[in-house]
C-alpha cells in the first residue's frame, strides 16, 4: 500500500505546474501588456544580441525553424531573413494576446514565411518530424510542465535537428534586484540535467551575456 501510495505521489508531481513564480505576471491580460513593453522595446536589441543569437544557432537559407513562446514576436523579423524565403518560421505562444501582436510585427517587417501556433502549457503544438531548429529564448524557466513540453519538441525536431535555450543564470546579478534567485527555477547545469533526462543530448554550451545569460545547444537522440 505504501509503495503505491508513492506511486500515485510521484505520478501527481510529475503533472504539478513547476514555474508558478515565473509566470504570476501573465495570469492577467494586463499583467501580459505590461510584459509585452519590454520584450517590444526598441533597446532590446543591445542586450539581447539577436545577431548573435542566429549565428550561434547555425541557421541557413531554406531550414524550418521554431520560435517557442515567441510572445510579441521579438525574434521573428531575424530568423525570417535567416532561412531566407524558401524557409519557414512557426512561431508558437500560449497566449493569443501576445500571438496578435506577433502577427502585426511580423507584417510591419514584410515577413512572409511565418506560420503562428498557439500552443498550450504542456504542448507546442508544432508539426512532428519537420524542424531543423528550436529556439526557446527567456522561455525555459516559464515552462510549467518541462517533460511533457520538451517530448513534443522532440518530436517535431528532424533527426539531426537541434533545440537551442538561451535563459537567465539563477543569480543576483542576472536580473534587476537580484530578481533571477526567485523567478529562474533552474540553474543552468540542471537545465542540462533536466533537458538531457528527455531524450536529448548536449552538444554545446557558452556564456551569451557573462552573469546574466547562457545559451543551450541540444541534438535530438
Amino acid at each position: 500500500m505504501k509503495r503505491f501510495s508513492a506511486i500515485l505521489f510521484l505520478a501527481a508531481c510529475a503533472w504539478t505546474q513547476v514555474a508558478t513564480n515565473a509566470n504570476k505576471q501573465y495570469q492577467t491580460h494586463e499583467g501580459r501588456e505590461a510584459v509585452a513593453k519590454g520584450l517590444a522595446d526598441p533597446a532590446r536589441d543591445e542586450r539581447q544580441k539577436p545577431r548573435e543569437l542566429i549565428e550561434a544557432m547555425e541557421i541557413k537559407p531554406g531550414m524550418a525553424v521554431a520560435d517557442v513562446g515567441t510572445g510579441v514576436g521579438y525574434m521573428i523579423p531575424f530568423l525570417s531573413r535567416a532561412v531566407g524565403p524558401n524557409g519557414k518560421v512557426y512561431a508558437e505562444d500560449i497566449q493569443t494576446d501576445f500571438l496578435d501582436k506577433a502577427k502585426q510585427r511580423a507584417k510591419l517587417s514584410n515577413v512572409a514565411n511565418a506560420t503562428f501556433i498557439l500552443g498550450t502549457p504542456e504542448n507546442a503544438n508544432l508539426p512532428a518530424d519537420t524542424l531543423n531548429a528550436i529556439l526557446v529564448l527567456d522561455v525555459y524557466h516559464h515552462f510549467d510542465y518541462p517533460d511533457q513540453m520538451l517530448a513534443g519538441l522532440h518530436d517535431s525536431l528532424l533527426n539531426g535537428g537541434r533545440i537551442y535555450i538561451v535563459d537567465y543564470y539563477r543569480n543576483e546579478k542576472a536580473m534587476p534586484n537580484g530578481r533571477a534567485l526567485e523567478h529562474i527555477r533552474l540553474d543552468r547545469d540542471a537545465v542540462i540535467d533536466e533537458v538531457q533526462a528527455n531524450r536529448f543530448r548536449l552538444a554545446w554550451k557558452r556564456d551569451h551575456i557573462a552573469d546574466v545569460q547562457y545559451i543551450l545547444a541540444f541534438d535530438k537522440k
